[in-house]
């Protein structure tokens, strides 16, 4: 525990440096905190020390190397720092602008070449898929006009069905309104006949009265006449005749004596009682 609060006591010692370290509660738990980011900033430390110095021995070899090419281009080509004229060093800026662009070790052919058909095919690549991405953006967009279609028709159709609904409801409801009426009109109707039946029970109402034993009477009474009818033709005859005062009689209590038996008949089929 003493080490670990003498190495916490040197880290904030210096990363506060000069300034006064702030007063914190001391415990187990931040000693411990404080501990860990200690350790961890010392390790970032040392890495950036690291990477300082490999920094630095790049920039010795490029300064040597710096050094070596402009000992060759004065011994080679006799040319000398500030010797070189502004649109010389423009191009050479240029250059150096497109071999830093184009990622090449140096610019040489050997390494321009390669570089610049690497970027050719890298474009045609891109317009590729440029043309296929195209495609298929217009295939989507058909798709989404479909869609916008289908979506509008499918809100009509919705729209149609909701008033459908409420004209089928309405109808519904009315129907209701109606079966209850026959239902109470059934009712009533019910409660009449029983007592229109009890009424005619106590007025000792005879079958024979009715309405429907009435008409069969009224086609009996018609089946009838329509057998009386050939006798009556037959009398038709003597009408127009003055027979003999006896055998008149006797022909006028025939007639009647028939007339009698017919009479008797019908009484007994028509029966009012």
């Amino acid at each position: 525990m003493c080490e670990k609060n003498k190495r916490v006591n040197r880290w904030l010692a210096t990363v506060f440096g000069e300034q006064a370290v702030p007063v914190f509660e001391v415990s187990a738990r931040t000693i411990d905190v404080l501990d860990q980011l200690a350790q961890v900033s010392e390790l970032r430390c040392k890495e950036v020390s690291l990477v300082i110095d490999d920094h630095r021995q790049k920039a010795s070899e490029y300064g040597a190397d710096g050094a070596h090419l402009q000992e060759v281009l004065l011994q080679g080509a006799g040319l000398q720092p500030g010797s070189v004229s502004k649109p010389t060093s423009d191009l050479l800026s240029v250059l150096e602008g497109t071999a830093e662009a184009l990622k090449v070790k140096d610019t040489s052919m050997g390494s321009f070449v390669p570089a610049i058909n690497k970027l050719t095919n890298d474009l045609a690549e891109a317009e590729k898929t440029d043309r296929r991405l195209g495609r298929e953006l217009s295939a989507v967009r058909k798709k989404m006009a479909a869609m916008m279609i289908l979506r509008k028709k499918l809100k009509e159709d919705i729209k149609e069905t909701l008033q459908a609904q409420q004209v089928e409801a309405a109808t519904a409801e009315e129907r209701l309104l109606n079966m209850d009426f026959m239902k109470n009109k059934s009712k009533d109707l019910t409660y009449r006949n029983k007592m229109a039946q009890e009424k005619l029970a106590s007025r000792q109402m005879q079958d024979c009265l009715t309405h429907q034993a009435i008409l069969q009477l009224s086609e009996k009474i018609k089946a009838l006449k329509q057998e009386i009818l050939p006798l009556i033709k037959k009398l038709e005859p003597y009408s127009d005749l003055s027979p003999s005062p006896a055998l008149a009689r006797i022909k006028i209590e025939e007639a009647k004596m028939e007339l009698a038996a017919l009479d008797a008949e019908l009484e007994e089929k028509v029966d009012f009682k």
